[in-house]
């Protein structure tokens, strides 16, 4: 328990001490995967579908180079899955490579489950992040934390939100189109409290084990996670709630998140995401939240290539987030996607 943050400098050093224990707990997840990403390189078949060889980077890299074997084995990696769009708000089975920013324009609930702050999120909540793929059936997601505005009856304040240390997915089984169209993946995820005040903070360290799945069926698919965010410690928040008061207050909550969603054309990927969250203890004891996403994400656009059968991708969209249950933590959220595939 982190119970001795009742002054500025004691709460500092105590944020540091974990967030050096995730950062180790990182580097290390990712120093193992990458171990074995050359040899594995060296083993996969380069990709026979060319693309051409006239963009940003083609011809930057000899093949047998390392850097290129390493793009090879991500693309013999990909090439293993389905080739659905990554969700607006679900976080994708599939593994990606990629730099990406969300925005979020959030509206929190105004009745007794909600706090009616009004919170703007420039990142997103899992921050603007480099997502790549060190070695087969991996994926490392890193970030900053997001850059966050808030206003309402828990005051106003600006500062960076609570930050996304790191996600770490390994691909249990997969097929792509011609092979079952279908992916089982997990993941792990901490998230570290930075502690800003009108509720940008939660003021909790969490880890959030995921199992997520999806299927396809020919334009159609579906992709779907659950998960738990589990609280391993928290702040005390001066003048406020105690770092106990803190993690009681969190519980235990349970996300559900399901897309559904359909490939229209060449670049129109709409969507619908039905997101549950389910709090058995906590503040919000025996809530149970529904919100639907509707929404729409235009790509992949090719702006360049990585190798002569690798192409650089624009992906853009956009979607509105509500509630359709009574009572919300969150009442509604709009949300924005910008990425580059690399």
């Amino acid at each position: 328990m982190r119970n001795d943050h009742n002054n500025p400098g004691s709460r500092s050093a105590a944020r540091r001490r974990a967030v050096k224990s995730v950062l180790a707990g990182a580097v290390a997840a990712a120093a193992i995967s990458l171990a074995p990403a050359y040899a594995q390189a060296q083993s996969v078949p380069m990709l026979t579908k060319a693309l051409p060889a006239d963009g940003y980077y083609a011809n930057s890299y000899p093949p047998g180079a390392p850097f290129r074997s390493w793009l090879d084995m991500v693309s013999a990696t990909q090439a293993a899955q389905p080739n659905w769009m990554t969700p607006l708000v679900t976080v994708t089975p599939r593994l990606e490579q990629e730099f990406r920013y969300d925005q979020y324009d959030q509206k929190n609930g105004t009745g007794s489950q909600g706090n009616g702050q009004h919170i703007v999120n420039y990142g997103g909540p899992g921050g603007p992040r480099v997502e790549f793929i060190p070695s087969y059936d991996w994926e490392v997601i890193l970030a900053p934390p997001p850059y966050e505005t808030a206003s309402g009856p828990k005051g106003t304040a600006v500062g960076w939100g609570d930050w996304p240390a790191f996600l770490i997915k390994y691909r249990f089984s997969s097929g792509n189109e011609e092979h079952g169209n279908y992916i089982v993946t997990a993941f792990f995820q901490m998230s570290d409290p930075l502690g800003t005040p009108a509720k940008i903070s939660n003021n909790v360290l969490s880890a959030q084990p995921t199992i997520a799945f999806g299927k396809g069926w020919g334009d159609f698919d579906f992709q779907s996670t659950v998960s738990v965010q589990i609280p391993v410690s928290a702040l005390n928040v001066p003048g406020g709630a105690s770092a106990q008061t803190n993690i009681t207050n969190y519980g235990d909550p349970i996300l559900w998140n399901t897309t559904l969603q359909y490939h229209l054309f060449k670049y129109f990927w709409p969507e619908l995401e039905v997101n549950y969250e389910h709090w058995s203890n906590g503040e919000h004891v025996g809530l149970n939240q529904v919100m639907l996403t509707p929404g729409l994400i235009l790509g992949r656009i090719q702006i360049g290539n990585d190798t002569p059968t690798r192409p650089i991708n624009l992906i853009v969209g956009a979607g509105y987030q509500i509630a359709v249950t009574p009572n919300p933590v969150t009442q509604n959220n709009f949300v924005g996607t910008v990425r580059v595939t690399f």
